[in-house]
């Protein structure tokens, strides 16, 4: 009987830079930003304050400035949630499109849909209730 021994072999991809890669790695990153901003939105508003105690007033109170850290929160919040559904999307849409040139167009009518309803948001937030 002959025992073989072989070592393992280490292979190197080089994952070019396209739109998609970025893309993928901007998703897995603002992921983890967005799991603790989410989980402490709800710790916080639902379980410390109560659902129940939150009114025009508290909003306003906790949106005093400009550079209230609640409303840089809350924008963020808002664009990372909004950009993960906007990627879900456009997933959605490279499964029942075929033609090339129109998951093109219609990606890019998706990024350019997120950042402007993200941007109306984000004024919203910052610029919103004085």
């Amino acid at each position: 009987m002959s025992v073989m021994t072989s070592t393992p072999t280490v292979r190197k991809v080089s994952v070019p830079k396209t739109w998609d890669t970025r893309l993928w790695q901007f998703m897995r990153w603002s992921g983890v930003l967005l799991i603790p901003l989410a989980w402490g939105h709800i710790l916080i508003k639902d379980v410390v304050i109560g659902v129940h105690d939150i009114d025009l007033e508290y909003v306003r109170r906790e949106w005093a400035t400009w550079y209230s850290f609640w409303r840089i929160y809350d924008a963020a919040l808002l664009a990372f949630a909004f950009a993960h559904g906007m990627n879900g999307l456009r997933h959605v849409a490279n499964d029942f499109i075929h033609n090339e040139n129109t998951k093109r167009v219609v990606s890019w009518a998706i990024l350019i849909g997120w950042f402007v309803i993200s941007a109306i948001g984000a004024t919203a937030i910052i610029g919103g209730v004085r």
